[in-house]
């Protein structure tokens, strides 16, 4: 079964944020466009497509594999899939099995048009409250967007597990999934996947404009951000030591020797045994003793 599922599961799923948009430049923009349909800048179509070209190298391996295909989900905003164009410049047509343009995926919701001067004061109430738990008028929380990334999820595994993909291109591991999204949604993603708490997904930071997180599969079937990308690197996007040293345990397949959960997140302190179980193992050896030496067996 364990090497069933090994072969079964696509090599890496790769999130990508969409390349610098016009409301990247002016923010002010959100309040005459609907926040969809802003596009990217120019520099922002050159960002996606030198992305695009780092992608190519990273799931050919430098070129050298002859045995890889993609598959792309991507949000319905213009500036996400004006990305996925950028990037789908530098891939050979027969290594794209498919694209899905995926609503769960989209960004957070602010609202409708949106004030600026208004839109600065709840940031700066935002920040305060918390960014996971705090609700825009009229938009999300970051709360609701894990509800529909949650969802998404289990769709993606749904699909994985009917072998939903084209000709059975993951059999063999040659399957890349590349996911074009947006700063917070992508940090809820990794949340989500990783089981990481509250506390630890407010220490991360967005990807910047057409940066990308690359989980690959590790060598026991779990996915690890440490594959691709170095301590220093996670430690720039804001994981902590603890995040770092559990992607490292996934990469090697070594989760047995740490639980998932981290519960000193949970409890100032713990006993390191059962005071109720010392007592009866005390209790038993008293009686064992007792019955050795003779006292306990009725005799004169």
């Amino acid at each position: 079964m364990q090497s069933f599922q090994k072969k079964s599961l696509p090599k890496r799923i790769i999130l990508i944020r969409h390349g610098e948009s016009l409301g990247n430049v002016d923010e002010k923009i959100f309040g005459i466009t609907s926040d969809y349909k802003i596009p990217l800048t120019p520099s922002g179509m050159k960002q996606a497509e030198k992305a695009g070209k780092q992608i190519l190298n990273i799931v050919s391996e430098q070129r050298k594999s002859r045995d890889w295909n993609v598959y792309f989900y991507v949000s319905p905003y213009c500036r996400t899939r004006e990305t996925l164009k950028g990037i789908g410049k530098a891939f050979p047509k027969n290594r794209v099995i498919g694209v899905k343009e995926e609503c769960r995926v989209r960004e957070q919701d602010f609202g409708n048009f949106q004030d600026f001067e208004k839109m600065k004061e709840l940031k700066e109430i935002r920040n305060r409250y918390g960014t996971f738990f705090y609700r825009f008028p009229e938009g999300e929380s970051g709360a609701d967007v894990f509800d529909r990334v949650s969802s998404f999820l289990e769709s993606l595994w749904r699909d994985i597990d009917m072998n939903r993909y084209p000709d059975n291109c993951y059999s063999d591991n040659n399957l890349n999934l590349i996911i074009v999204s947006h700063g917070l949604c992508i940090r809820i993603f990794l949340m989500r996947w990783f089981k990481w708490t509250v506390e630890q997904f407010e220490l991360l930071y967005n990807p910047k404009n057409a940066e990308y997180r690359v989980m690959e599969l590790g060598q026991d079937g779990d996915y690890s951000l440490s594959i691709h990308h170095s301590d220093e690197t996670l430690q720039a996007w804001g994981l902590s030591p603890e995040m770092i040293a559990e992607q490292k345990w996934r990469a090697k397949g070594d989760l047995s020797e740490k639980r998932l959960w981290n519960c000193e997140a949970f409890f100032d302190s713990l006993a390191e045994t059962d005071e109720s179980e010392d007592e009866a193992i005390l209790g038993h050896r008293d009686l064992t003793s007792s019955q050795i030496d003779g006292s306990g067996c009725g005799g004169t």
